[in-house]
């Protein structure tokens, strides 16, 4: 039994030897605490340097307490110390109180001590599982056999409560409780045990700390903490390669988890458990078709004679059905039925049902005709066979009671294989849909011709910053146009002008998400007909906020590389003019200056030649301004004309 960690006790004989200090100290260190009584100790330090160790030592080993703890003796370093050791056979002995030596022996001794009752716990275990196997192999009271076990495992591990639970379905079924002998065959929902649903989904032991906590038992997590349970254990009962029950375990009290000892015996019987289930059906069909054999067949004679008022009726009815007696052995079988089982009427009398059918999950198939033998009706349960000539099908099973003809089970069934694996095939192809239309990054929502949303993926999500379980059934598609553009688009649908009747070809359009902002898209859409009937529409939307992002981007681009080419071809042009400018200019200011030094001021072409030599300078100083332009800037002239501005294009050179 595992219990809350406390550490182990070390007792000092006699209780007031001078190494009480030295142990004190030496126990704090290891983690084992000094206790007055032996009879609480593990380890029992005897200090036979002490005056009045004698006396001490008498009683305690003439005390029922002494036995189960190791010794530790403390002696004199001299030959005769040791040789009074053998009465005493100590586990270890030590010469000096040195605190950090005796802490060492201490520890050493602890251990064995812990490896000494792991093993005797061991022992106790091998013992139990040698009893449960003899009274699987013995037994022929199942059900009183198996409450036994979970009573005695419930008192070996000292817990609150150990079950088994077989499995149908969606269902469990408690065959066994410790607490409660007669609580058999009752059913409960396995989703208030969703430690059973994880061994059935993984085939492995579930192990549970912190029940009240533990993520796992999220929905019941109150419900646990209420019946004051802190740990659970589940494990498989595999019957033929799969999990048919669960032996389950749970721990309350002072108790908060489970060893990995306990954790490899509960394994141990859990398996033990599902052979002994399993030998225990074969053994019954085995009795079944060896002791009572005869019986069967005679009291098959006498149930056939009192149905043949059915058999017109059976004959005619598209449905295989079969009257069975109450060893679920054939009376009748019509030959619908027999064609299914790939048999005939004569073949199948008096041959069990497993036999005809070898159903896939044979529990089901005999759990059905339990029930109809305790009057209870089960109808359109899906059980696998395989037939007399090896096909496999899928039937759905009816069974009643059938008390007037002495007969004990009515069964119906017929061939669902076909229309199963379409099922399955569609399941599958909605749930690759599904995943499909999760995945794209595009947005695409549905809704009916209320409005009403339907459909809401991953990507609109992302575009409109919803979740889907906000929008779903509460939002309607206007919400997330701007005010009259939904009207629009479903009069676009309806005409046969934007891509035709019932489809919407790609346009530009705003869209508003969450912080009301209006989200620019290229969307397409089209309504879903069913029989010429319009049920609902569907839209595709592409998020355009990057796109447009880019776009400004290109087109900031564009811009500046414009005007980098334009500053290129005006300073290109303006060094060529400058400098083509320059030599004319050049000679006129020449001329025009030896000119004026041979006129004097009173000639009449002085004034003229001055004039000419002023403005050639002023064409100079333009040329210049030409030469220094780096770059393209203009001004107003004349209305809207625009030219160069000569100081402002050279001005920053200056």
């Amino acid at each position: 039994m595992s219990s809350p960690e406390i550490s182990l006790g070390v007792a000092l004989v006699p209780s007031d030897s001078p190494a009480r200090e030295p142990l004190l100290r030496a126990t704090e260190r290891v983690g084992l605490r000094v206790v007055d009584s032996p009879a609480e100790a593990v380890i029992i330090l005897v200090d036979l340097t002490s005056a009045g160790s004698g006396p001490a030592l008498a009683s305690l080993l003439s005390g029922n307490g002494a036995f189960h703890a190791l010794l530790l003796a403390l002696v004199d370093p001299g030959e005769d110390a040791f040789a009074s050791l053998e009465p005493l056979r100590p586990a270890d002995v030590i010469t000096s109180a040195v605190p950090h030596e005796l802490a060492y022996r201490l520890q050493r001794l602890a251990e064995r001590y812990r490896e000494r009752e792991e093993q005797a716990q061991l022992q106790k275990d091998l013992s139990l599982l040698l009893e449960f196997t003899a009274d699987y192999a013995e037994s022929l009271d199942v059900g009183a056999l198996l409450h036994d076990v979970t009573r005695r495992l419930a008192l070996r591990l000292d817990i609150s409560r150990a079950s088994l639970v077989m499995l149908d379905r969606d269902e469990g079924i408690i065959v066994a409780s410790s607490d409660d002998p007669a609580l058999k065959n009752r059913r409960i929902e396995l989703a208030r045990y969703p430690e059973i649903r994880e061994v059935v989904r993984t085939g492995r032991p579930v192990m549970v700390e912190n029940a009240p906590t533990h993520p796992l038992l999220e929905g019941v997590q109150r419900a646990v903490a209420a019946q004051g349970i802190h740990a659970i254990a589940a494990l498989p009962l595999p019957i033929r390669g799969e999990v048919r029950g669960v032996l389950l375990v749970r721990a309350a009290g002072q108790r908060r988890t489970f060893s990995g000892r306990e954790i490899d015996f509960l394994t141990t019987v859990a398996h033990a458990t599902a052979i002994a289930l399993r030998n225990a059906s074969v053994l019954q069909d085995m009795r079944g078709q060896t002791e009572r054999e005869k019986s069967a067949r005679i009291a098959a004679e006498e149930q056939a004679a009192a149905l043949r008022t059915y058999h017109l009726f059976f004959a005619n009815v598209s449905e295989g059905v079969a009257i069975l007696d109450d060893k679920a052995c054939v009376l009748s079988l019509n030959p619908a039925g027999a064609m299914l089982l790939d048999t005939t009427p004569n073949e199948a009398r008096g041959r069990h049902l497993h036999q005809l059918t070898h159903p896939v999950d044979d529990g089901v198939l005999m759990e059905m005709v339990a029930c109809a033998g305790r009057g209870e009706t089960r109808a359109g349960v899906d059980v696998g066979v395989s037939t007399q000539a090896g096909r496999q099908l899928t039937l759905p099973l009816s069974a009643a009671p059938l008390r007037d003809s002495g007969a004990a089970t009515i069964l119906s069934f017929r061939d669902v294989t076909h229309a199963r694996r379409l099922a399955d095939e569609l399941r599958h192809t909605k749930d690759f849909l599904e995943r499909l239309i999760d995945s794209s990054v595009d947005a695409i929502i549905a809704a009916d011709m209320q409005g009403r949303i339907i459909l809401f993926n991953k990507g609109a999500e992302a575009i409109l910053d919803y979740t889907a379980q906000e929008v779903l059934g509460t939002m309607t598609i206007r919400q997330l146009y701007p005010a009259g553009v939904a009207e629009r688009i479903m009069a676009q649908l309806r005409s046969p002008d934007f891509g035709g009747r019932g489809r919407l070809s790609m346009c530009r359009q705003d869209v508003v998400n969450r912080a009301r902002e209006l989200v620019p898209v290229n969307m397409t859409a089209s309504i879903l007909y069913e029989g010429g009937r319009e049920v609902a529409s569907v839209g595709i939307f592409t998020d355009l906020r990057d796109r447009m992002q880019l776009e400004r981007k290109l087109s900031d681009v564009e811009t500046r590389l414009e005007e980098s080419e334009k500053s290129a071809v005006i300073v290109a042009l303006a060094g060529t003019a400058a400098h083509e400018l320059n030599q004319p200019l050049t000679s006129v200011m020449g001329y025009a200056e030896l000119l004026k030094r041979k006129l004097k001021p009173e000639d009449f072409a002085f004034k003229p030649v001055d004039i000419i030599y002023r403005e050639a300078e002023r064409m100079a100083e333009i040329v210049r301004k030409i030469g220094k332009i780096t770059r393209y800037e203009t001004k107003t002239y004349m209305g809207t004309q625009r030219i160069l501005d000569l100081d402002k294009a050279s001005s920053h050179e200056e």
